[in-house]
């Protein structure tokens, strides 16, 4: 279905031409006719899907063809990061360029000069507002917002801002605005306490379900068994073989301490990288950000704070560089490759203890990750069984600890055995 057959106005298809937009994506094509008829929605749909333009055009016909003499806060929306409410704002400002419709994204960690003009916004009117849970309460304890006009709100990764412990402060929000309006809650997962929260503010909502919690056909995905001593050599032999390979690669880590180590060690063996995490003011992660983006920037370490709300096209290759909490989060991580139909890799390493972990996320996927014997001169790494299943407790035999680097010889004996039955997939691997 192309973008013309939405009925939208003449300016917005205009703007649609020049920026490219031909075809609708599956969620786009489900939402915006249901989105247009003033429908309040609950969307489940796994980033990359192009959610954003899905709940952001109709709303942008809406503004656009019924235009105000004085301006005020017509759309709020809500988003649990800094980086994704200004990715919806940049995509706003791109659109809004050939509307004439105004945007400001709210968010905490800029200074004073940033806090006066989300005061100004607020208080004098601007079409779309764009907010983290966080510093819109600071705004509205302050007493001077007004939200009278507001006539759609959106939610966007609501289960991500639950999850955050935004339930209280969304409500809160929630109070502010009209009764009467239209609400759309965007999720890429739909859990009992996201389908409670929109019983709370919803009124007869349409459902659209895409693709949930299945990573992208186009991405090969590969593991390492490989003990946390060995991860940081590991990634340096990896990054040695494939820095000409892979033009743009994004690693992940759980910790901020791990993201400085990380760059340093790569640094120390001459493979330029930057950093980005939480410790890090907003402009230093913008500029970092932005050099990614340029590809001024070929490697990139982060924390999760990027795992949603970064749309960066042709990352070539995910890191993970320790397996994340929940098989939502393994996704969303090894999402931010092969977007469009791209192709792309995401590799994970699994330490001993991290192993039943992963185990329950090729449940959820509902797929083996392939597991890759560890480059030559590495001892052997820990066990991974899939007959256990059924058990997270080591005790029981869920996974046997080979820290002795391969010394046991009924582990040396189960590595190798390994080895022979990836070495199919090895080759698959290398020729992708």
């Amino acid at each position: 279905m192309t973008f013309k057959e939405f009925s939208f106005s003449d300016a917005l298809v205009d703007a649609l031409d020049s920026m490219g937009f031909e075809e609708a994506t599956p969620v786009q094509e489900q939402t915006i006719p249901k989105i247009l008829n003033g429908k309040d929605m609950i969307a489940c749909a796994q980033t990359g899907t192009g959610k954003t333009a899905a709940f952001l055009l109709p709303i942008l016909n809406k503004i656009a063809s019924s235009p105000q003499d004085n301006i005020s806060v017509n759309t709020l929306v809500i988003a649990p990061t800094r980086e994704l409410a200004l990715q919806i704002d940049q995509q706003v400002e791109a659109l809004g360029y050939f509307l004439g419709v105004s945007s400001l994204p709210v968010y905490g960690g800029g200074d004073s000069k940033e806090w006066d003009q989300q005061k100004k916004a607020l208080t004098q009117g601007a079409d779309i507002i764009i907010a983290t849970p966080g510093r819109l309460i600071a705004h509205l304890n302050m007493g001077y917002v007004k939200f009278d006009s507001v006539q759609h709100l959106v939610l966007d990764e609501a289960d991500r801002m639950l999850d955050m412990g935004f339930l209280n402060d969304i409500l809160t929000i929630v109070d502010y605005l009209p009764k009467k309006r239209q609400t759309l809650l965007f999720s890429a997962t739909m859990p009992d306490k996201i389908r409670g929260l929109a019983k709370k503010i919803l009124v007869e909502p349409e459902q659209v379900s895409i693709a949930i919690s299945k990573p992208a056909s186009g991405i090969l995905q590969g593991a390492y068994l490989v003990h946390n001593h060995q991860k940081i050599d590991l990634i340096t032999e990896l990054l040695k073989d494939k820095k000409t390979t892979y033009s743009s690669v994004l690693i992940f880590t759980s910790t901020r301490k791990m993201v400085n180590e990380i760059r340093r060690k790569l640094d120390s063996v001459g493979i330029a990288a930057e950093g980005i995490s939480s410790d890090l003011s907003q402009t230093e992660r913008e500029s970092a950000l932005l050099n990614f983006k340029n590809k001024t920037t070929q490697i990139l370490v982060a924390t999760d704070i990027l795992a949603r709300g970064i749309d960066i096209k042709e990352i070539n290759l995910v890191i993970n560089y320790d397996v994340p909490s929940d098989a939502e989060d393994y996704v969303h991580r090894i999402g931010r490759t092969a977007r469009a139909d791209a192709k792309g890799v995401a590799l994970t390493f699994i330490s001993e203890d991290d192993v039943y972990k992963f185990i329950r996320i090729e449940r959820v996927i509902e797929q083996e990750v392939m597991k890759i014997p560890l480059p030559k001169g590495f001892s052997k790494g820990p066990e991974y069984s899939l007959k256990s299943r059924g058990s997270s407790n080591r005790k029981r035999g869920n996974y046997r600890n080979s820290r002795g680097g391969g010394r046991n010889s009924n582990n040396q004996k189960n590595n190798n055995r390994g080895g022979r039955n990836n070495s199919r997939n090895k080759k698959h691997y290398k020729k992708n």
